[in-house]
């Protein structure tokens, strides 16, 4: 039997209304990929409550802000990857951008989602005029690797960054960038 590879996924851009009218579907992607080890921020236990409050509370405000772009993967209008870029930078910094909270649910990994998304943040950041993206990852991830092959370079390496989701110990982050 041949096995049909899904379409891709529609990336668009959401506002701060459009989010908050997804906000069961980020939330739930959210907690998925918190659930799967993913470190974005957030540790056990982490209940779906705290998932929508941060989609609320952080996401949302900065969004109206205007200095925020958060791009969605919609799989038949189903939310399955997010990515953001930042640019409410410094007076000396207006060249740049900051990519964050790059995630795609773990039932929908392996389709290029991410690298999709990225590609959008990219293309926006270049529309912005912004000609140098950063971000951080915790060292060793696959996020790691797929931002090399995104054109990131690494930076360095910070240790002990951030605690680890699931136990107690800390991990160490590379932070890398891209001239565009």
């Amino acid at each position: 039997m041949a096995h049909l590879r899904r379409a891709a996924p529609d990336i668009v851009t959401l506002d701060a209304h459009e989010v908050t009218a997804r906000i069961d579907q980020f939330a739930d992607m959210l907690h998925a990929c918190v659930h799967d080890g993913a470190s974005i921020g957030f540790i056990e236990p982490f209940p779906k409550s705290e998932a929508a409050a941060f989609w609320c509370d952080k996401i949302v405000p900065a969004l109206d802000g205007g200095k925020r772009t958060l791009f969605a993967a919609l799989d038949d209008d189903r939310v399955v990857g997010t990515v953001q870029l930042d640019y409410d930078t410094m007076p000396n910094q207006v060249h740049r951008g900051d990519i964050s909270k790059l995630m795609v649910r773990p039932d929908c990994r392996r389709r290029g989602i991410a690298k999709l998304l990225m590609q959008a943040a990219e293309g926006k950041a270049r529309a912005l005029g912004r000609s140098l993206l950063t971000l951080d990852t915790r060292t060793g991830d696959s996020a790691e690797v797929l931002y090399t092959s995104l054109g990131f370079e690494t930076a360095g390496v910070i240790p002990a960054f951030a605690r680890d989701p699931f136990a107690d110990k800390l991990s160490a982050t590379t932070v890398m960038f891209k001239v565009l």
